[in-house]
């Protein structure tokens, strides 16, 4: 049978975690590497290292009650001194709409931060955090008017264009978690540079003509 990424980590010793509870539970998994490719800004490619724990679809449901009853028993001895106690209510919105990346004692003891602020968390909540987040992290749709008005000012060599390519590469949003999105599609970024490099080719060869005819 095929195993299925039942979590992701980016950080190792969270994975190993888990995978010594599979191993202490005798649940069949695999864990495997893999690099998140960040597109820099100048099209090199840059990378963070994603760890994946694979398991059978059918033991989602035994490792999740497994998870869920360790973290119980871990939040009946908690110190008010525990680190998440200092993270913010959007900080802690974010660990129980993304359970996937967080143990379970995390995201038990986020939602009980939370009900302790008066912030009750239901299935239906995360459910909607998830939604919401997700619908924000995708790029706005095709640019092409500010495109073409980039191409056109660029080779007119003109400093609008120049910023109109900028502007389209490098935009970024940012998310009620303060992770940091880029704005635009990655086609539209890289059209964004060109114009960018090309408004800067122009500028430069004006300059020069300007300068030529002047002396």
């Amino acid at each position: 049978m095929e195993l299925l990424v039942y979590k992701r980590f980016y950080e190792k010793e969270a994975a190993n975690e888990l995978t010594e509870i599979l191993v202490d539970n005798g649940v069949e998994f695999d864990l495997t590497e893999d690099k998140e490719n960040l597109d820099s800004l100048y099209g090199d490619k840059q990378f963070s290292k994603q760890y994946f724990v694979k398991i059978n679809g059918d033991d989602f449901k035994k490792v999740d009650s497994i998870l869920l009853s360790l973290g119980e028993k871990e939040l009946e001895t908690v110190d008010k001194d525990h680190y998440l106690y200092g993270f913010t209510d959007e900080e802690l919105f974010e660990i129980v709409s993304k359970p996937d990346e967080w143990n379970a004692f995390d995201f038990q003891l986020s939602k009980r931060i939370l009900k302790e602020r008066g912030i009750e968390i239901n299935q239906v909540t995360i459910d909607l955090l998830k939604k919401q987040l997700n619908d924000l992290t995708k790029p706005e749709e095709g640019q092409r008017n500010w495109i073409y008005a980039g191409y056109m000012f660029a080779l007119l060599g003109g400093l609008l264009g120049i910023f109109i390519g900028w502007h389209l590469s490098t935009y970024k949003k940012t998310l009620p978690n303060g992770q940091q999105v880029y704005g635009y599609k990655q086609e539209d970024r890289k059209q964004g540079r060109r114009i960018w490099i090309l408004g800067t080719i122009m500028f430069i060869i004006w300059l020069t003509i300007r300068f030529s005819n002047i002396e």
